[in-house]
């Protein structure tokens, strides 16, 4: 399916976010993914993520995440220094800024004529939470998290009652976990808490372990896994597929 680009500079309470959003090129309405970075923002590897999502017939959103702290248009690098700016920026966002960064593209989607009101999140490392956290939305019907970072920890800032674990009860949607065995940020007891309170929630939920490490959806770097990308692509489609047309 052919797709293109566009730029949406959304306003959020916080300031504003730069959204790229990729769809196809036909006037049709196609359902949206919230689609959530790594910590690096919209880097070459979530950039060619979202297009191939999108030309499975989506509309993609891939927010600047962190747009209250750089300037818009920022991309981090994979390196030593990237990393530490984006998990400092990590530290310093206020959770809670993420519902409103929801609540601001959801509304703008509300006047788009290419949307037909189905709405599913997606997302990588923290990206993954996000995802999960957008899923508090009840505009959003699914959610794909591949390897969402912090859900086990209190490492992401909140105030009482504001973690995202912390709010279970508002997931109306279905949920799909997707976590390497071999990922050193998420270790197997951290796995394993969230599994449990999710299953305490009575959440609608698939849970899928594969062997791989953080970030082998990322089409850059030794961590790169082909065949478990395709995995994660395919069992994504199936769930969107089922939920969103």
């Amino acid at each position: 399916m052919l797709i293109k680009t566009e730029i949406a500079d959304i306003s959020t309470p916080t300031g504003v976010m730069r959204t790229y959003i990729h769809r196809p090129t036909h006037d049709q309405k196609v359902p949206a993914i919230l689609f959530y970075s790594e910590i690096f923002q919209q880097t070459g590897p979530i950039e060619r993520a979202a297009r191939f999502m999108a030309g499975q017939g989506y509309a993609v959103l891939v927010p600047e995440v962190f747009h209250e702290l750089n300037p818009i248009g920022t991309v981090l690098g994979y390196d030593d220094a990237g990393r530490d700016k984006g998990n400092a920026d990590k530290a310093a966002k206020d959770v809670q800024d993420y519902d409103s960064d929801n609540r601001a593209m959801i509304d703008y989607l509300g006047k788009q004529s290419w949307y037909d009101g189905n709405l599913g999140a997606m997302g990588f490392c923290i990206g993954g939470h996000l995802a999960f956290r957008a899923a508090l939305q009840p505009e959003v019907k699914s959610t794909a998290c591949f390897y969402a970072t912090d859900l086990h920890t209190q490492i992401i800032p909140n105030k009482p009652n504001q973690h995202s674990m912390d709010r279970l009860n508002e997931i109306k949607g279905e949920l799909m976990m997707i976590w390497g065995k071999q990922d050193n940020h998420i270790p197997t007891a951290g796995r394993s808490l969230v599994y449990q309170q999710l299953t305490e929630a009575n959440l609608s939920f698939t849970w899928h372990e594969f062997n791989g490490q953080h970030a082998f959806m990322r089409d850059e770097g030794e961590r790169y896994d082909p065949q478990l990308a395709m995995t994660g692509y395919q069992l994504s489609l199936q769930m969107f597929g089922r939920t969103l047309k």
